[in-house]
């Protein structure tokens, strides 16, 4: 029988390279993500009886019910979702800061991901599935200028130890994936389109790649369904602990 996987944020990163993994695994699944074309491509190059797209704004509630109400019939047994989607906005000191780019980085990466995780519950349980939901090293390392995004993902790893604790006898499994520094389009997103800044940031370093986390995620979704990962952190071999700043009057 074969499984099937929702997954956010499939537009490009690790959502993307999830889906090639998760497709070429035998799985189906559910692309969602705000841009049709590249969705559109994506099932074109996975192919139509094993994809099925969704495109609407994950901040767009109303959007959301439609396209899961929209759900044809070989698609609605959900037994993964991968709470993929999210984004950093700005990197300035929180004095600093656009409210505009805290509001949104709220919104998605915490407004958006309960809601979806919400809607599909009752789903999820039915089949006893599982939910990995990504954060990131923000969740537990501050570091200047990552403010409200880091409070998202902080968010994001206690509402997944919360909902472990919730589910608890349901043999729904839950997971927070925090990855460190990973070069996709986050840092392009995060410096709004600043190619040069991204650049300079993964410069003589081996970043995470996404398809590094999509052979994790692989991994969590196959174990054995009496294991549950609760958290997996992981960082590039050359990106370590930041130490404490010192201010000197």
């Amino acid at each position: 029988m074969h499984k099937t996987a929702w997954i956010t944020g499939a537009t490009s990163g690790f959502g993307r390279a999830a889906a090639q993994r998760f497709v070429a695994g035998g799985w189906k699944l559910i692309a969602s993500g705000r841009r049709s074309e590249r969705l559109d491509a994506l099932r074109a190059e996975l192919g139509a009886a094993h994809v099925h797209t969704c495109a609407f704004d994950i901040r767009d509630e109303a959007a959301m019910h439609a396209a899961i109400a929209a759900l044809p019939e070989g698609f609605r047994g959900i037994d993964l979702l991968v709470n993929n989607a999210g984004l950093a906005q700005g990197t300035a000191p929180a004095q600093s800061s656009d409210l505009d780019d805290w509001k949104r980085m709220i919104d998605t990466n915490v407004t958006a991901l309960v809601t979806l995780t919400r809607a599909l519950l009752p789903t999820l349980i039915e089949r006893r599935g599982a939910i990995v939901n990504v954060s990131s090293t923000a969740a537990r390392y501050p570091y200047l200028g990552g403010n409200v995004y880091a409070g998202t993902k902080a968010f994001v790893s206690q509402f997944s130890l919360n909902l472990r604790a919730d589910l608890h006898g349901s043999g729904v499994r839950v997971t927070t994936l925090e990855p460190g520094m990973a070069q996709t389009e986050f840092t392009l997103v995060r410096t709004h389109g600043d190619a040069a800044a991204s650049d300079k940031l993964y410069a003589g370093m081996q970043p995470i790649t996404g398809e590094d986390i999509a052979d994790t995620l692989w991994w969590i979704a196959n174990l054995p369904p009496h294991l549950n990962v609760n958290r997996l952190e992981m960082m590039p071999t050359s990106q370590s602990f930041a130490g404490f700043q010192i201010h000197r009057s």
